[in-house]
């Protein structure tokens, strides 16, 4: 199969009588143009996006592969995270944890609240975080939003 565009999402397209597999797209592949990945039912996937996945990336539940009898929908898999929180009463140690993360080039998300981020988990990272005054932090699994992205890019890169 060669999928090369998105359709919409999952609740966009009419299933009824099509076997509906998913592929994993790791959040660090999610903005990349070729892939060659397997679905969950064993099929082989060949993924050829063009530029707009650059800066759209692909989505949680996007369709990628439409035919009478098959609907190709992106999983991104929850992975492992630092689940960074300041607390209310030092709001000025956001700056801190900001520029402590971009200054590793790593993509940041928000969180539950403006208190809250997620940062990829890395040892090194969580190491330092931990230790600004004022916040909290916690190694978790979360499904990032690329919604909720602080960062220009998403990157897997760590100094």
């Amino acid at each position: 199969m060669l999928c090369e565009q998105v359709f919409g999402t999952l609740r966009d397209i009419d299933t009824v009588g099509k076997t509906v597999e998913t592929v994993d797209i790791e959040w660090h592949e999610a903005f990349k143009k070729i892939h060659r990945k397997t679905t969950d039912k064993g099929h082989e996937v060949g993924i050829r996006m063009d530029d707009s996945v650059l800066t759209r990336g692909l989505r949680q539940d996007d369709v990628i592969y439409v035919d009478d009898n098959t609907v190709v929908v992106v999983n991104i898999p929850p992975c492992e995270a630092i689940r960074a929180e300041v607390r209310r009463d030092h709001p000025r140690q956001i700056a801190k944890l900001c520029y402590e993360v971009g200054n590793t080039h790593t993509t940041m998300f928000r969180g539950e609240d403006d208190f809250t981020f997620y940062i990829p988990y890395h040892e090194p990272m969580m190491d330092k975080l931990g230790k600004i005054h004022g916040v909290t932090v916690e190694k978790t699994t979360v499904r990032f939003d690329f919604d909720k992205s602080l960062s220009s890019t998403i990157n897997n890169h760590h100094h």
